[in-house]
């Protein structure tokens, strides 16, 4: 099983950061904006379009406020097995580190995911930062 990992250093409060992720209907609007278009929620899950086009339907673990954690488990048809989560570090005031881990099968989709979560930490730097 590949595991794959990305740190992403943001200035803004954690507090600010944690919400944008805590509000997981809002992924398209507050938090990933350009690369992922829309987001629709569904009992326990939500529906994920990617502007690569890729769709996913996520279900939601956990959303653990007292941590600041957030755990999904993809589902897409060249993903057999796919669990991710993200936690919200502050470091400081003004300054947070969110560690997003995705562990993946089949290990070929690594390279894929990889890359998709580079433009994803890229996206949130960007949205959180000019928030």
């Amino acid at each position: 099983m590949a595991s794959i990992r990305r740190e992403i250093s943001i200035d803004a409060p954690a507090d600010r950061v944690w919400s944008a992720y805590r509000d997981v209907g809002a992924v398209h609007t507050k938090l990933a904006k350009g690369f992922v278009t829309d987001c629709r929620l569904e009992d326990g899950a939500r529906v994920v379009t990617f502007a690569n086009g890729f769709v996913a339907r996520e279900l939601l673990v956990d959303v653990d406020d007292a941590h600041r954690r957030l755990a999904y488990s993809a589902r897409a048809d060249r993903i057999v097995h796919h669990h991710a989560s993200f936690e919200v570090i502050a470091e400081g005031e003004a300054r947070t580190r969110v560690i997003w881990v995705a562990d993946v099968l089949p290990n070929e989709m690594a390279a894929p995911i990889a890359a998709m979560m580079d433009q994803g930490s890229a996206a949130m730097k960007r949205t959180l930062e000019s928030a």
